[in-house]
């Protein structure tokens, strides 16, 4: 079932004009000075007939400079006119905005609202309180320094600062099914970091309490950012799979059923003025 709510609204940037004289430049807007154009942000939201949680987007016309699409709070890159699939494993409202950039550099977004009724039964998210509903839930810390590095839970994310290469970890707990593909992911943003890892582990290990912790060993470190290896100097927001520049992938299966750990930890000289934050974390089964 979709439920559609548009919300379309325009935000205007100014353009500074550097050495062009009032006698060139006509006043009005839409006149042949580029300054203005109207950018057509609307779209089409179809069900797949296959599946409950599978949806076609596709923008109405393709008049606009470039566009970006927001799924589930993710940013995602639009293409200009052409559809776009997504698929929404989990049962719940969702929000799905699009946004164009037209002549000038004006943006115009709209919004629309789908209801999924039911999880998807293979790639529906094991990960409890993955979104954070109200604040830590059922996520363990994990104190690995004494001090110097600390997570904060918010409602729909949780935070982590440090500084002096300290670091402390969260963790859950789940069951697997042998033989079956999993994948780990979570939504990431931060301001830029210096000498910081931030690492995600999956493992049969347990985590233990005033220890570091790798798992089983390297194999055990899916994704993570690693400012030495290239990712997560500079400003970032996106899914960790498609930023991650270290570790074995976020596609793991295990040879056998029974409890893994999901834990993940960060530290390291400053994790920039913002911290690292995170949200939307899941750990589901694999549909291609």
């Amino acid at each position: 079932m979709i439920k559609i709510i548009k919300k379309a609204y325009s935000i205007f940037f100014i353009a500074a004009l550097v050495g062009v004289t009032a006698s060139c430049q006509p006043d009005e807007t839409d006149s042949g000075n580029g300054l203005e154009g109207t950018a057509d942000a609307s779209f089409t939201i179809t069900p797949s007939t296959a599946s409950p949680n599978r949806f076609k987007l596709e923008a109405s016309n393709s008049n606009y400079l470039s566009s970006k699409w927001i799924v589930d709070g993710v940013p995602n890159t639009g293409y200009l006119g052409l559809p776009k699939d997504i698929f929404l494993p989990d049962a719940g409202d969702y929000v799905i905005t699009h946004t164009v950039i037209g002549k000038g550099g004006v943006a115009t977004s709209l919004s629309k609202d789908v209801t999924v009724a039911v999880s998807d039964p293979i790639a529906g998210n094991i990960v409890r309180d993955g979104k954070f509903p109200n604040g830590k839930g059922i996520w363990e810390v994990l104190n690995i320094s004494p001090s110097g590095a600390s997570w904060t839970f918010a409602t729909g994310s949780a935070t982590i600062k440090g500084t002096g290469s300290n670091q402390q970890g969260i963790y859950q707990s789940f069951e697997v099914v042998a033989g079956k593909q999993y994948a780990v992911d979570m939504r990431v943003q931060g301001s830029g970091a210096t000498n910081t890892w931030f690492e995600v582990y999956v493992s049969t290990k347990p985590p233990v309490q005033g220890s570091d912790y790798s798992g089983n060993g390297e194999a055990d470190k899916r994704i993570s950012l690693n400012t030495w290896a290239g990712c997560g100097n500079s400003p970032f927001d996106g899914k960790l799979s498609e930023i991650s520049c270290s570790g074995t992938g976020s596609r793991v299966t295990f040879s056998q059923s029974g409890t893994v750990y999901l834990v993940i930890k960060s530290g390291g000289e400053n994790l920039g003025t913002t911290g690292i934050t995170i949200s939307n974390v899941e750990f589901r089964g694999v549909v291609e």
